[in-house]
């Protein structure tokens, strides 16, 4: 395999349940998922100390670890501010729920072991457009494809090597031009499913607190309480990936339904308005 490059660190806001779903089912899962990658190359990883700029940004200059929930809204929008600063790229991927309410896909579900089919699709539409990006970069920058290590932030009820074995199942699918979902594929030349795939305490990586901040960031933007607070999100778009044509929305920032955001309510819109250009 070609060396590590790359250092893709991913996190999530909100519930990947699909079975009941808010407000359709007020005790249900939350309307909206979304799961974020913070991309770092990895000859110049220097996370902690990034993390202690954007702490300090915040004036919490005493603290080591940065929980995106428990800051104050204007400490959120300074970290994410100090983040855009950073030499790295962000990606995230949001899943309004309401249309998969009670959906059952049995293929993933088979192969990645039941109810967590859900959080493995949606790291699939992650990595199809983190994988591009670390694949067009790395040609770029060393003449060859270089592969990005996939450390996830450990979550309970998730088996790592579930998301292992659905990745060499895409990629069988893949080679065999089979997939079920043919608009989209994950960069096989960038991913090392045996040796490059890791799971991690928030604490344990700076990495992996900085990709906390972006998923808390865009789920504020669409279900932040008492209302959505865009300001977060919008501080990103500096380091937000862009396409080879130069988009965030789609790419950097990819949104399912994909369409949602014609149809969406105003109090939900302002962060797709504000990514596609269409803010007035």
């Amino acid at each position: 395999m070609p060396k590590v490059a790359y250092v893709a660190y991913i996190d999530e806001s909100g519930d990947d349940g699909v079975g009941r779903v808010k407000p359709d089912d007020p005790n249900g899962a939350s309307e909206w998922f979304t799961l974020s990658a913070v991309v770092i190359r990895v000859e110049t990883r220097l996370e902690v100390p990034w993390v202690h700029d954007a702490l300090k940004a915040a004036g919490l200059n005493q603290r080591k670890i940065l929980h995106f929930q428990d800051l104050d809204q204007w400490q959120r929008t300074l970290v994410c501010s100090s983040i855009a600063t950073k030499p790295l790229r962000c990606f995230t991927a949001m899943s309004n729920k309401r249309n998969m309410r009670g959906y059952h896909n049995p293929l993933p579900a088979k192969v990645s072991a039941g109810k967590t089919w859900f959080y493995w699709w949606m790291t699939r539409l992650l990595l199809e457009r983190v994988t591009d990006f670390c694949e067009r970069q790395s040609i770029k920058d060393y003449g060859e494809p270089r592969v990005v290590r996939l450390e996830f932030s450990r979550r309970k009820g998730l088996r790592y090597s579930h998301f292992q074995s659905y990745l060499f199942w895409l990629k069988t699918q893949s080679r065999a031009d089979m997939l079920f979902i043919k608009n989209g594929d994950i960069k096989w030349s960038v991913i090392d499913p045996i040796r490059e795939v890791f799971a991690y305490d928030h604490a344990e990586r700076a990495g992996l607190q900085m990709a906390d901040a972006v998923a808390s960031a865009f789920y504020q933007s669409v279900a932040g309480e008492p209302e959505p607070n865009c300001l977060h999100a919008r501080a990103l778009k500096p380091r937000m990936a862009r396409d080879a044509q130069g988009n965030i929305f789609g790419y950097g920032l990819k949104l399912m339904p994909g369409r949602y955001h014609l149809k969406a309510p105003p109090h939900q819109r302002e962060i797709f308005d504000f990514y596609t250009g269409k803010e007035k």
